[in-house]
């Protein structure tokens, strides 16, 4: 092993606070940079499917702490318009084995880091120069540094990305499909259940996994969009306009969304590039390979976490040896994954009525029948598990 490589990580959402738990593991001295103010908290639910991701939340001693926030969500009522029930979404579905707030999984993931981890909140990097020794670094807001290493963990608009790969579009591929979510007090009476309603293009779901406040998707089908993924007013506006006229009750969420505090908004993105890693430089997570919806990207970036620090040691610090190893036993994965997002809009957003009908009517249909559920949970963990997770010396549960 050796100890004491400073190593900064762009990134405090999932991807980034993953890694730095490993790397303080293992003796290294870990910054957090993160252009937020704070730790981001509420948002939508993610994610564990299947024994890769469950083994490696066992190895990061995080299993029980997540477990006790898990939503324990029921199956989703899909409903027409009048708000009657036509069909089911089963939980094994879209809750996977463990499913947590993505604010919850933020919350667990720093409680255990920010003892021996180094985070600063409100900055962001703005140059990266490398050689053969190290990374220089400048910052909007600290003064320059000097790193052995840098992570870009800092999701689909990565900077560090952009910095170092260069901003070429060929780096991404759109999904066609986009997505405000955001939260609003409860009114529909919901605790560990939801609705879900489709127009064709459209989609508008509600959940509330532990009672109280709800939470609001509403995605739409639209290839070729053109946004400021900056412009928060600019955002709720394409959310309106596109939602007018929509039935159910999307004009009551509408006005809930002009009110809400934590609206967030994005396409589904993949991210493909050729290499993941450039000299000292390497993306972990969304920054590197970003999925898209269905694409297991929570579980790859905790994967990706563990398998990313365990090649470091692993090298005894050779990076160029970490990070080719790191992308050779990752790519097949993420690959896997990516393939299945790809049918991700004909599912979450139908094109056709006669599509919303024919979906409906399989999830009618088979959740009477008995096999379902080891189906569901077949389909839902298919991908999540094609990955021999890699076996690593692991230091001990305790901050070095």
């Amino acid at each position: 092993m050796v100890l004491g490589m400073d190593i900064l990580i762009s990134g405090a959402s999932v991807a980034g606070p993953s890694l730095a738990l490993w790397l303080q593991r293992y003796g290294h001295h870990v910054t957090v940079v993160e252009k937020a103010p704070a730790l981001r908290g509420g948002g939508y639910a993610v994610d564990f499917r299947g024994r890769v991701h469950m083994e490696t939340l066992g190895r990061m001693g995080l299993r029980d702490s997540l477990e006790a926030r898990a939503t324990h969500m029921g199956d989703i009522a899909i409903v027409d318009a009048a708000g009657t029930q036509v069909a089911a979404l089963p939980s094994a579905i879209f809750s996977g084995d463990l499913e947590v707030l993505r604010g919850d999984l933020a919350d667990v993931l720093y409680a255990a880091t920010r003892e021996h981890v180094r985070y600063r909140f409100g900055d962001q990097i703005t140059a990266i120069a490398q050689d053969e020794r190290g990374v220089d670094v400048t910052f909007a807001e600290a003064p320059p540094q000097r790193f052995d290493l840098v992570v870009g963990a800092d999701g689909v608009h990565s900077g560090v990305r952009r910095l170092v790969f260069g901003d070429d579009p060929a780096h991404t591929k759109p999904l066609g499909v986009y997505g405000g979510i955001f939260t609003m007090p409860g009114t529909m009476g919901l605790v560990r259940s939801g609705f879900m309603y489709n127009e064709p293009n459209r989609a508008v779901s509600v959940m509330s996994p532990h009672g109280g406040d709800q939470i609001v998707s509403m995605s739409f089908a639209e290839p070729g969009l053109r946004f400021d993924y900056r412009d928060v007013d600019q955002q709720r506006r394409i959310i309106a306009e596109r939602f007018a006229g929509v039935g159910w009750r999307t004009p009551e969420l509408l006005e809930a969304m002009e009110r809400a505090e934590d609206f967030w908004f994005d396409s589904t993105t993949q991210i493909r590039l050729d290499r993941w890693s450039h000299g000292r430089v390497v993306l972990l997570g969304d920054a590197g390979f970003a999925g898209g919806p269905g694409g297991n990207g929570t579980g790859l970036a905790v994967v990706g976490a563990h398998v990313l620090a365990g090649e470091l040691d692993a090298a005894r610090g050779d990076h160029r040896a970490a990070f080719e190893r790191y992308e050779r036993l990752m790519r097949p994965y993420v690959a896997t994954c990516q393939k299945q997002a790809d049918g991700s809009p004909d599912f979450l957003v139908p094109s056709t009525e006669k599509k919303i009908a024919q979906r409906n009517r399989f999830f009618k249909t088979v959740r009477y029948l008995p096999p379902a559920r080891r189906m569901f949970k077949y389909l839902a963990t298919r991908t999540a598990t094609a990955f021999d997770l890699p076996s690593y010396e692991l230091p001990e549960l305790v901050g070095r």
